[in-house]
């Protein structure tokens, strides 16, 4: 069976480097979860922009993960 698959906007410029889903880790909790490719590159995106204080691309980032990845969002960014 095919499934259909929806094309999301990403929240700014980023560079999408894997072709398969990674697992990504929370660095203070240990929980992980499984990442899109295109997932895995807004959260490299926005944990870096959170390291250099650029808050418009953090808070861009977290509201995309809000929005489209809600079960990610809490594991990984809450």
């Amino acid at each position: 069976m095919s499934q259909e698959t929806k094309t999301i906007e990403l929240p700014f410029d980023c560079q999408v480097m894997d072709s398969e889903p990674q697992e990504v880790s929370n660095p203070y909790t240990g929980q992980s979860c499984m990442l899109t490719p295109e997932a895995t590159a807004v959260y490299d995106t926005l944990k870096g922009a959170e390291m250099f204080g650029l808050h418009s691309v953090t808070r861009k980032g977290l509201s995309w993960f809000r929005q489209y990845y809600p079960r990610e969002y809490m594991i990984l960014l809450d």
